[in-house]
């Protein structure tokens, strides 16, 4: 009877928390069991990455100019907000490149005066030649080193080729500039982590393309620059490359060619939505069908690692979404953390070490707003997941529609495990129970029809808590997300009915959870997000 009661005043409080309840339809059941004995995958401690682009604010599309001074030129490095922004991620990944990276000259060793980009219908992109002067460089590693960034920076793998015809590109990589860059780097003590070498040059490319073979041959020459001029061989930066859109022959010839050990990580772009004049993006996002169609590149780029370059890992170097700047009033609100938490929980299983987010700041994508620099609601999803989930990726199996999402980790840096739960029904809530697979395997997921042999299996499973249960492990902390007003298009995320605004100067707020009776179900709302953290659940993969 208590117990009965526990749960009822539970229900109550939190349909307090998400008013769209009261007009929904009744919760329906879902099951999620985490199979704890064993990682299918394991991420980098510092999964979640930022990037910031060389955009100049004359980039446009749909007649629309989002970029601002939001460049790795012009954006104000001194704003509080950033900093702050930063550092609340104690060791935020910074990505510092984008499509213009392959026509920037770096201000070092060079006689030409250092000019910004500008509009040139000649151009790649409709853009000059740009630089980078070691003025700004200098700046930009004092934010760096103030916040405690990891740096990723992309090179400029167009620098002394020629344009051949259309979009291929030819000749050999002049590589002087870029050597002076990274010795510059190295005498002034900046700690970039990694190298990325070009931007979307890879298969049919973005604007420009070079032959795999070609790119694998400079790709070795880079490298050499790196081993020469880092001398300890414990400050040796990882190599990435080729930084675009996955095509399995292109990625499988420039493993093969450059060889044993050259490349470190094989990174990828993820622009799965479309362009930004989508109408349908929201759907899109909602739909379970199209965001798994997602999961094909990861996987294959498992394999492709697994058959041509067992030294290298994956990387997620850029991934916005919605090409063309992202989308105006999706990819810089709610709806879109659906996406985004998806896509970061689906590439973890695959054993993508690093996934990189367009932008920290910059066109309609921003996890920060381009002219404000408060944070959009994929800021607080980034910050969430990278509080709580840890490098370790378990399997689960969940007996429920298609619109329930669940992606178990090893809790970060502590015991446990935390589950990311989403909803993408817009109409139906879900009491969704929590199951270990304890003493049973329940192989692959069941289908809905098979539902009786599942619920046959699932009796034969203990409960979560796995043994006797003690004082302490009868509680759970939940972080559940909504859109402000119901609106999945609201710039205002609510963390357990509470508006996520920033503090006095600028501090982010505190995200706290609400500690709920840990055999009860999960009460996820409509198109609603859960992070689910059990302290004392019995996972010998996270022990």
């Amino acid at each position: 009877m208590e117990l009965r009661l526990r749960r009822l005043l539970l229900l109550a409080l939190i349909c307090l928390h998400a008013p769209r309840w009261a007009s929904a339809q009744q919760p329906e059941e879902a099951t999620v069991i985490v199979k704890g004995s064993s990682r299918i995958a394991a991420t980098d401690d510092n999964y979640v990455c930022a990037t910031i682009d060389w955009w100049p604010p004359e980039k446009c599309n749909y007649n629309q100019c989002p970029w601002g001074q939001a460049s790795i030129l012009n954006l104000d490095l001194d704003h509080p907000f950033l900093a702050q922004a930063i550092q609340a991620f104690d060791h935020l990944r910074i990505r510092l490149g984008g499509s213009l990276q392959d026509r920037v000259v770096y201000d070092v060793g060079t006689e030409s005066p250092c000019s910004p980009f500008t509009n040139a219908s000649n151009g790649l992109f409709g853009f000059s030649v740009g630089c980078l002067g070691m003025d700004r460089w200098d700046k930009l590693n004092d934010l760096f080193q103030r916040t405690g960034a990891l740096v990723t920076f992309g090179v400029n793998a167009l620098y002394g080729r020629y344009n051949v015809r259309r979009s291929i590109w030819a000749g050999k990589w002049n590589s002087t500039n870029a050597y002076d860059f990274v010795k510059y780097t190295i005498s002034k003590g900046y700690p970039v982590g990694s190298w990325e070498f070009g931007n979307e040059l890879s298969g049919h490319g973005i604007g420009a393309k070079v032959d795999a073979k070609l790119y694998g041959k400079d790709v070795i020459e880079f490298k050499s620059i790196l081993r020469q001029l880092y001398k300890a061989p414990l400050s040796q930066p990882l190599l990435l490359a080729p930084g675009g859109f996955f095509d399995q022959q292109w990625y499988s010839q420039l493993l093969e060619t450059s060889g044993h050990g050259v490349v470190n990580a094989l990174s990828h772009h993820v622009y799965n939505l479309g362009g930004g004049n989508d109408v349908h993006l929201i759907r899109k996002i909602l739909d379970p069908k199209y965001l798994d169609r997602a999961e094909d590149t990861y996987r294959d780029m498992q394999l492709t690692i697994q058959r041509h370059g067992t030294w290298a890992s994956a990387w997620v170097s850029e991934s916005g979404g919605v090409f063309n700047n992202g989308g105006q009033l999706v990819s810089n609100t709610f709806i879109n953390s659906i996406w985004y938490l998806d896509q970061l929980g689906m590439a973890s299983k695959y054993n993508t070490k690093v996934f990189c987010r367009q932008t920290l700041i910059g066109g309609n994508y921003g996890l920060l707003d381009t002219e404000t620099f408060l944070p959009n609601p994929d800021y607080y999803s980034a910050l969430l997941w990278h509080r709580l989930m840890g490098n370790g990726v378990l399997s689960v199996d969940i007996n429920a529609p298609r619109q329930i999402r669940a992606y178990a980790h090893c809790r970060r840096q502590q015991q446990g495990i935390t589950l990311l739960l989403i909803n993408l029904s817009n109409t139906t809530g879900y009491n969704v129970t929590l199951q270990n697979d304890i003493n049973v395997s329940l192989g692959k997921r069941p289908d809905l029809e098979k539902r009786s042999s599942f619920t046959h299996r699932l009796k034969k499973a203990v409960s979560w808590l796995g043994r006797k249960p003690t004082s302490d492990t009868k509680r759970r902390e939940e972080y559940h997300l909504t859109a402000k007003d119901g609106d999945l298009q609201s710039k205002t995320m609510l963390l357990n009915g509470v508006p996520l605004e920033l503090g006095d100067a600028g501090s982010i707020p505190a995200m706290d959870p609400v500690l709920v009776a840990v055999d009860s179900p999960v009460h996820l709302a409509p198109t609603s997000i859960a992070f689910v953290v059990l302290p004392k659940f019995e996972a010998k993969a996270c022990s």
